[in-house]
């Protein structure tokens, strides 16, 4: 793992490959680790960085009260200190938040977007009610064992179909999750909506689900994909939320078919 230091925190990386920049966000309660099938997979075309975001992996906690403006200039800050020229950013479920907190920010900064099992926020995307259960069942579990907890999410991150090794990753980095980063994320994404920022995007944007995504389903995509000026939709078929784990090939696929039709335009 390489690291920068941004605001004070350490950022922990990994970085593979040789090629235009691509930037990785995991979801909530993962980290960089998440990523090895895309870190191989795409590092024969791209220079590939995926971070551990402040809270996880090998990064250091920030403040319990971390707000969306703070993480977006963290955010910022990894950006010019650890990835050269314009990067491509790739941000999946939670990440998807990361992403458009920084364009709402920092809109120079990327050259595309790639919006993965994606929302406009939980508060954009999903009815009130919804929004307040998810909230409070976070903030209930965040200091119990995760091992007393993964069995409940996982039916809701992968299909019945995913491969048991791979789902057992999954609960081998979610099992690493710290109370202190999902106390931080859920203060500055919990209630978040970017619907305001969905038509002001003025880059190339990929839209990118599985087709049977229990957690951000498809109406969620096609909202999206109507908000966001020129995006375009990819659905990879009887795949979850945590389609870059079950559906590496096809996922990757989507992601290097995208970025080559931006740089053969």
């Amino acid at each position: 793992m390489e690291a920068v230091e941004v605001a004070g925190l350490r950022i922990a990386y990994q970085r593979v490959g040789q090629g235009p920049p691509l930037v990785l966000f995991h979801g909530a309660g993962d980290d960089s680790r998440s990523w090895r099938q895309q870190l191989e997979g795409l590092s024969d075309d791209f220079t590939v960085f995926a971070w551990d975001a402040p809270g996880c992996g090998q990064s250091d906690d920030p403040a319990p009260d971390l707000s969306a403006g703070e993480l977006g200039a963290i955010t910022a800050g990894f950006l010019r200190a650890a990835v050269p020229a314009k990067p491509h950013l790739l941000g999946l479920s939670w990440g998807s938040l990361v992403v458009l907190e920084l364009y709402r920010g920092y809109p120079e900064i990327p050259a595309s977007l790639i919006l993965a099992s994606a929302y406009a926020g939980w508060a954009g995307s999903l009815p009130p009610e919804e929004v307040e259960r998810r909230y409070a069942q976070v903030l209930a579990e965040i200091d119990q064992p995760p091992e007393t907890i993964i069995n409940a999410w996982l039916p809701t991150l992968f299909t019945d179909k995913a491969d048991p090794a791979v789902v057992a990753e999954a609960t081998r980095i979610m099992a690493d999750v710290r109370p202190a980063g999902m106390r931080a994320l859920l203060s500055a994404s919990g209630r978040a909506d970017y619907r305001p920022v969905l038509p002001t995007i003025a880059i190339p944007t990929l839209l990118l689900y599985g087709e049977d995504d229990q957690r951000s389903p498809l109406n969620v995509a096609h909202e999206l994909h109507r908000q966001i000026p020129g995006s375009k939709l990819a659905v990879i078929p009887d795949v979850g939320h945590l389609a870059p784990m079950e559906a590496p090939d096809a996922f990757n696929t989507e992601v290097r078919n995208f970025l080559h039709g931006i740089a053969a335009a």
